[in-house]
């Protein structure tokens, strides 16, 4: 067999982009980089596949599709009677810290866009607090995105609260002890989170396999938006609260899932088309700054509405993950059902509402353009 064709091979070109992103999550690990399993593949392939030419890496978008289905599940997972009762008690309040969120959001794109000149719709699909995996694939779903710019953005704005928010929540500023100790070990708790399997039996196991599969291939085929996870967190979430109890996904599992999207986000990142990359990687530190002076604020007015305490209200309203604001909120004593309530609000609010309304917004801005010419 030729050079040629075993560079071609498709199992070799998988094997290769396999290795490069365990190689990846292993030298990030080590580094003690904040999410190591999915930046490091990130990075290992968006770098190899540029620097090797010999082999190309390869990626299905099935992978990336199993990924998004154990994730879809993780997520629903934590939609339980509680959390339903607080964003019930809440919910008025709920949703108008969560608008003013996103507005400001909206604010700081158009402001990113007015100083960097990059289109509105992209540098807005990277400011939305949605996570990174969850805001890359709903960008990957919608035409005349930027990918490259919204993973960019996502991945600044992620490192920035990861490690900003344990520190402002030990500060004096939350009435909480400064050591050095503390906020090294809330870091590190946040980083290396992963749930543990529960003493769940088989059939219970298989009865969420085949459902969340299910309902991730019917929400494809009728175009819902981030189908794959989507999907199995509306089917978990519904099973969950009727009372059958799924297994927690255990840490290598949720780690493989982390490699599976890290690896196909690589592969589709372009950043040699990003214009004016230090121009822009200020903008998005500026901007994630500005994201979290705001939250400050916001956190404050809550706990003018509700009895409770500063630290529960900013970990309630920080543009974070709902896994590592929930780790950080029991490290201090927060109300956890609370900072979760506010945080699974805020994500549904965003998987559901946020494609709706860009959708619009982007086609309205698209007949402005139309019209200007």
């Amino acid at each position: 067999m030729s050079k040629s064709s075993l560079s071609d091979n498709p199992a070799i070109r998988l094997l290769y982009s396999a290795l490069l992103s365990v190689l990846g999550g292993l030298v990030f690990k080590l580094l003690h980089v904040p999410l190591p399993w999915l930046l490091g593949p990130m990075t290992f392939t968006l770098v190899g596949s540029r620097v090797v030419k010999v082999v190309r890496p390869s990626w299905p978008s099935w992978i990336r599709d199993t990924a998004l289905i154990l994730i879809g599940y993780s997520i629903g997972l934590t939609f339980t009677m509680t959390t339903l009762r607080q964003i019930g008690h809440q919910l008025p309040t709920m949703a108008l810290m969560t608008f003013i969120l996103i507005l400001l959001c909206g604010l700081l794109a158009w402001i990113i866009t007015r100083l960097s000149g990059i289109p509105f719709p992209t540098v807005l699909m990277g400011s939305i607090p949605g996570g990174l995996t969850q805001m890359v694939v709903l960008a990957e779903d919608t035409k005349g995105i930027d990918l490259t710019v919204v993973a960019f953005l996502q991945v600044v704005r992620l490192l920035m609260i990861i490690f900003c928010v344990p520190l402002l929540v030990y500060s004096p500023l939350f009435g909480g002890d400064s050591g050095t100790t503390a906020v090294s070990n809330t870091v590190s708790a946040v980083v290396e989170h992963a749930a543990t399997v529960a003493g769940t039996g088989w059939g219970v196991v298989v009865l969420y396999a085949v459902v969340c599969v299910a309902a991730a291939l019917l929400a494809n085929k009728i175009h819902f938006p981030s189908a794959y996870m989507l999907g199995p967190m509306i089917i978990t979430a519904i099973l969950h609260l009727a009372g059958v109890e799924g297994p927690a996904l255990s840490a290598w599992l949720l780690s493989a899932a982390q490699v599976m999207i890290g690896t196909y986000v690589g592969l589709l990142l372009k950043p040699e088309k990003l214009q004016n990359k230090v121009r822009v990687a200020i903008l998005a530190v500026t901007s994630s700054t500005l994201l979290i002076a705001s939250t400050i604020g916001f956190s404050y007015l809550l706990t003018q509405l509700h009895a409770i305490s500063s630290t529960t209200a900013f970990l309630s309203l920080a543009p974070g993950g709902m896994d590592q604001m929930g780790i950080i909120a029991h490290e201090v004593n927060a109300d956890i059902s609370i900072v979760t309530g506010y945080q699974i609000f805020r994500t549904w609010f965003i998987y559901f509402l946020i494609p709706p309304i860009l959708r619009m917004l982007f086609k309205a801005l698209k007949r402005r353009k139309v019209q200007q010419r």
